[in-house]
C-alpha cells in the first residue's frame, strides 16, 4: 500500500521561518490546535496520522519514529534536544500536581497574567499560618480558603517538604537528583538565585509549596543563564515566567513557555525529523547512490549515441532505455535521501550514535507510561555530545567502510509506506524521462559511421 502519487515529504522547516517573534501567545497556541486537529483528519503537509507529533509523543510508533529516536534528532541534529525534554517534563509535572489533594494545591493558586492587579472578590479569613506563609508575596491578599478552612477554624495546611516528595515505587527526589545534575554538584538554588535577580526579582521561595525543590531544578537547568538545558527563550517570557514560578509552582505558571516550546516541536522539529527520518541511508551512500545515478545517465547517454551513430537499426537505440531508467529513478530517490538498494530490503543505516552502543548496555528509552522523571529528563547534564566515545570512532571509519554500514529493518509501517511511495514515484519519473529522451535519439536519422 502506498499513498497519493503525488505525495511530497514534509518541507523543511528552518528556525528562521518558525521564529516566535512572528507569532503571538495566541496566535501560536491556535496553530496548535491546527496541528492537532489535522494530524488527526489524515495526512498533514507530508506527515500521515500514523506519525504525527501526538502519537510519537504517546509512544504508538515503531523504530525509527520513536520518542527516542525524535530526541535523538533534536540532541545530534537539530541540537535542540532541551525543547522536547522540557516538555516531556512537564507533561509528567502537570500530571503528578492535578493529583495532589486539594489542600495541597490551595497552596499553589494558579496564575494569571493579570493576577498582581487583580482584587479579590471578598476578604479573606486566613489562618495566620498560612497567612504568615504567603506574606510578601503577590497571593497575600488573594488567597481564597478551602470549604475545609471555612468549616474548621483551627485548619492549618500541611507542610509538604520537598525533599520527603516521593515518585512512584517509593525512590526519593534527591536518590535521582544525578539525572538532572549528573554528577556536576550544581547549587540549583544559587543559580536560580542568580536567574531571578538578572531579571530584576527577588528571590522568594514558598518551601511549602509543592514541588518547589523541583521547580528550583527546573529553573537551573532550563531557565538560568549558563543552565545546562537553557531554553532559547525571549527577555520578556523568560522575566514573566520567573515573576509566576516567584509565586506558584503551578503548572499555569509555565502556560506561555510550554506554548512556545510546543509550537516549536510541533511546526519545526517535528516536520523536519520526518523528513530527516524517510533517508534511509547515511550522508556517505546517499552520495554514493547519487554517483551511481549520474553514472547510469551517462551510460545511458553513450549507448544510445554509439548506436545512433552506427548504421545499426532504430530499435537497437531502445537498449539504451536500460541505463536511463536505472540511472534517473536512482538519482531521483537518492535525491530525497533514499539508497534504491536500501530500500529494496527495506533497510536503513544505523545512525553514528547507534553503531557503537554496547549490547549490554543499551540506549536508554523513554517510557512515559511509568511518568518516571528521570527517563524523561535523560542521564546527560547536558546535551553536548562532543565528547561521547563514538564520535571519535566513527570519525576514525573511512568512506568505504560508511558507504556499507551496518543494516536494520524499518519497523515503522508509515515510514516503509512513505518510502514506497517515494520509489514509485522514483519509477514513474523515471520511465516518462526514459522515453522521452530515448524518442529523441530514435528519431535522428542513422550517422553510418560504421
Amino acid at each position: 500500500m502506498v499513498y497519493p502519487i503525488n505525495y511530497r515529504r514534509p518541507a523543511h522547516v528552518s528556525r528562521a521561518e518558525s521564529s516566535r517573534g512572528s507569532l503571538s501567545g495566541t496566535d501560536k497556541q491556535k496553530s496548535i490546535e491546527e496541528s492537532v486537529k489535522s494530524g488527526s483528519s489524515g495526512m498533514s503537509h507530508g506527515i500521515p496520522e500514523a506519525l504525527s507529533f501526538d502519537r510519537i509523543i504517546s509512544g504508538g510508533t515503531c523504530p525509527p519514529c520513536t520518542t527516542r529516536d525524535f530526541m535523538n534528532y533534536l540532541k545530534y541534529i537539530e541540537l535542540s534536544a532541551e525543547n522536547l525534554q522540557f516538555f516531556l517534563w512537564f507533561r509528567s509535572y502537570a500530571k503528578r500536581f492535578n493529583e495532589l489533594p486539594g489542600n495541597e494545591k490551595a497552596l499553589s493558586p494558579e496564575w494569571f497574567e493579570d493576577s498582581e492587579t487583580e482584587a479579590p472578590a471578598r476578604p479573606k479569613q486566613l489562618s495566620p499560618e498560612t497567612a504568615a506563609v504567603f506574606k510578601g508575596t503577590d497571593f497575600a491578599t488573594d488567597f481564597r480558603a478551602t470549604e475545609a478552612e471555612k468549616s474548621n477554624p483551627f485548619f492549618t495546611p500541611p507542610r509538604t517538604p520537598n525533599s520527603d516528595l516521593r515518585r512512584e515505587g517509593g525512590e526519593s527526589l534527591d536518590s535521582y537528583d544525578a539525572s538532572l545534575a549528573s554528577g556536576a554538584k550544581t547549587d540549583h538554588a544559587q543559580r536560580a538565585t542568580g536567574a531571578f535577580e538578572s531579571a530584576g526579582l527577588k528571590w522568594k521561595p514558598l518551601s511549602v509549596q509543592p514541588y518547589r525543590e523541583e521547580i528550583t531544578r527546573i529553573i537551573s537547568i532550563y531557565v538560568a543563564d549558563g543552565g545546562n538545558r537553557q531554553l532559547n527563550l525571549s527577555s520578556k517570557e523568560r522575566t514573566a515566567l520567573l515573576h509566576a514560578l516567584q509565586n506558584t509552582t503551578h503548572p499555569s505558571a509555565f502556560r506561555d513557555v510550554i506554548a512556545t516550546v510546543e509550537w516549536s516541536l510541533r511546526c519545526q522539529a517535528h516536520p523536519n525529523f520526518i523528513r530527516w527520518t524517510i533517508c534511509n541511508g547515511n550522508r556517505p551512500r546517499v552520495i554514493f547512490a547519487r554517483g551511481l545515478g549520474v553514472g547510469g545517465i551517462v551510460g545511458g547517454f553513450i549507448a544510445a549515441l554509439l548506436i545512433t551513430l552506427s548504421s545499426a537499426g532504430r530499435a537497437w537505440r531502445v537498449l539504451s532505455l536500460i541505463g536511463f531508467m536505472i540511472g534517473i529513478s536512482t538519482l531521483i530517490a537518492a535525491w530525497k535521501g533514499m539508497c534504491v538498494v536500501l530500500h529494496g530490503m527495506h533497510h536503513r543505516h544505523l545512525r553514528p550514535w547507534e553503531l557503537f552502543a554496547s549490547d549490554d548496555e543499551p540506549a536508554a528509552s523513554i517510557d512515559l507510561k511509568g511518568d518516571s522523571f528521570d527517563s524523561i529528563i535523560s542521564h546527560a547534564s547536558s546535551n553536548s555530545y562532543e565528547d561521547e566515545p563514538w564520535v571519535a570512532r566513527y570519525e576514525k571509519r573511512n568512506v568505504v567502510r560508511k558507504i556499507f554500514d551496518r543494516e536494520v529493518w524499518i519497523q515503522e509501517p508509515a515510514l516503509r509506506q512513505i518510502q514506497d511511495t517515494i520509489f514509485l514515484q522514483a519509477i514513474l519519473g523515471a520511465t516518462v524521462l526514459s522515453f522521452i529522451i530515448v524518442g529523441i535519439f530514435c528519431a535522428v536519422p542513422h550517422g553510418n559511421f560504421y
